[in-house]
């Protein structure tokens, strides 16, 4: 027990050290500057009573609240908008006062109301229908292409992308330990904290361990599962199960506390985040961490609803809006010549040389994929409906912008029931 709380502890003084590290990354002497930066934006005048209210599952304390509270305030300090013209609120639970909370920001003038989680979006609907004259945009929800409401909108990114560009920086490092002799080819097994085996988290996972693949042929992955997006404890067990049983020699995640990251620091494994610079809470075992930018999309819908026009049904962020950033890189950890890796697979996606899901680059059970029916309407049946794969890839977020990429690749053991 008195171990269990030490850990926590730990977490708690090392995710003070997140908040201050969430930025720009080019202040600290280890780091580089970001490859992928947040962009800057315009200014433009709103009305003097547009306000716009944001709904968070947690607080500032968990890496992906923070990342959209980080965000909205960008484009709340490049718009001029007062503190009365922002409304916070943190801590909503994926039930009804979701739909209470969402009732309260339009009571107070709100013309925009958005929430950040997957499991809002029954509430958020409940509440785009009866506010008709109100604009309701959800991140990471399903189901705008099939509810047909014209002020109800879904949001992502293809951070696949930046999953694929960090998956490339653990590659090269897996590379280096072999090189230097701390392990074979075949020990090179990374590990992944996830948080459910959704699509959302797989489509990040595959894509990261894709991108080690493609510099580090030699790689496999070992992901554990914690049942809760936000669960320092267990993402710390988790982490630690994977380095002491799984013999993982690098670790990534999908989970939004410290948990990981410190359990890396404490055991010198490379880490790599996710959401934001865990550097300050890492700073012998970070490399580097992507991210979505929801500040591109902030910035969007604000001038949307300015302008009077529509905001899209799907909206699906690029490296090209600004929407996938990845922080600098840490040189006292991570391989050299990474930086020039990751420029040249960067310029590689722009010139759409690179498909993150190429099914030449995995099997399913042994077999290369030529057709797949992807769950992109989600009805709640469970059944694909949509053919996904066209042109030698599987076509994620281009169908609905929530990532619908659930398959199960060779490579990579899924540990569903051990934590």
């Amino acid at each position: 027990m008195f171990k269990k709380t030490l850990a926590i502890i730990i977490v708690a003084v090392l995710a003070l050290g997140l908040l201050a590290s969430c930025g720009p990354t080019t202040g600290t002497s280890a780091m580089t500057a970001d490859i992928l930066p947040r962009q800057s934006f315009e200014s433009f005048k709103t009305a003097d009573d547009f306000k716009i209210g944001v709904i968070c599952l947690h607080d500032e304390n968990s890496t992906y609240d923070l990342n959209f509270i980080n965000s909205v305030n960008t484009v709340k300090k490049a718009l001029g908008l007062k503190d009365e013209q922002v409304i916070i609120r943190t801590g909503v639970d994926e039930g009804p006062v979701c739909k209470t909370t969402a009732d309260d920001l339009v009571s107070q003038g709100c013309k925009i109301v958005f929430a950040d989680s997957f499991g809002h979006e029954a509430y958020m609907i409940e509440a785009a229908k009866a506010h008709p004259e109100v604009q309701f945009c959800h991140a990471t929800g399903t189901k705008a292409h099939t509810e047909n409401l014209s002020n109800y909108h879904n949001a992502f990114a293809s951070i696949y992308e930046g999953r694929y560009l960090a998956g490339i920086a653990a590659g090269m490092k897996l590379n280096e330990m072999i090189k230097d002799g701390k392990i074979t080819a075949e020990q090179a097994v990374i590990g992944y904290v996830g948080a459910f085996p959704y699509a959302e988290v797989k489509s990040g996972l595959t894509s990261f361990f894709l991108g080690a693949r493609s510099v580090c042929p030699s790689a496999t992955m070992k992901v554990r599962y914690t049942g809760s997006w936000y669960d320092q404890p267990k993402e710390q067990e988790a982490a630690n199960a994977l380095m002491n049983n799984d013999k993982c020699v690098l670790i990534s995640q999908h989970a939004d506390s410290l948990g990981a990251p410190t359990a890396c620091e404490v055991k010198g494994v490379p880490n790599i985040s996710y959401n934001g610079s865990t550097y300050e809470a890492g700073p012998k075992s970070f490399i580097i961490s992507s991210a979505i930018d929801w500040a591109p999309y902030f910035y969007y819908i604000i001038k949307q609803v300015t302008n009077g026009q529509a905001i899209a049904t799907d909206w699906t962020g690029t490296i090209a809006t600004g929407s996938v950033v990845l922080t600098g890189i840490n040189t006292d950890v991570a391989a050299a010549g990474t930086k020039e890796a990751l420029e040249k697979a960067i310029d590689d996606f722009k010139a759409g040389k690179i498909h993150v899901f190429d099914t030449s680059k995995f099997t399913v059970n042994g077999a290369a994929l030529t057709s797949y029916l992807a769950d992109v309407d989600d009805l709640g049946d469970y059944v694909g409906e949509t053919e996904v794969i066209k042109d030698g890839y599987f076509h994620e977020s281009e169908y609905r912008s929530a990532p619908y990429f659930d398959l199960n690749i060779d490579g990579i053991t899924h540990y569903l029931d051990e934590n």
